[in-house]
């Protein structure tokens, strides 16, 4: 899975990112709209964790997308 297939059908993605990364909003969700650096960012501010963390985070699920 690549970011360019996330990006193109994140209402559909969202349900996933929300299970994942249960602290998440349904605004933060709406406000990154399938933008990688803003769905880092929303997961740094929520999780108080680093923006790297946050992209290493988004990195393994990803891949957990992946059949």
């Amino acid at each position: 899975m690549n970011w360019d297939q996330i990006a193109g059908n994140w209402k559909q993605f969202t349900g996933k990112a929300r299970q994942q990364w249960g602290k998440l909003t349904d605004d933060d969700l709406e406000v990154a709209k399938g933008q990688r650096d803003e769905l880092a960012g929303k997961i740094q501010v929520r999780y108080g964790i680093t923006k790297e963390e946050a992209n290493r985070q988004i990195d393994a699920w990803l891949k957990s997308l992946d059949p």
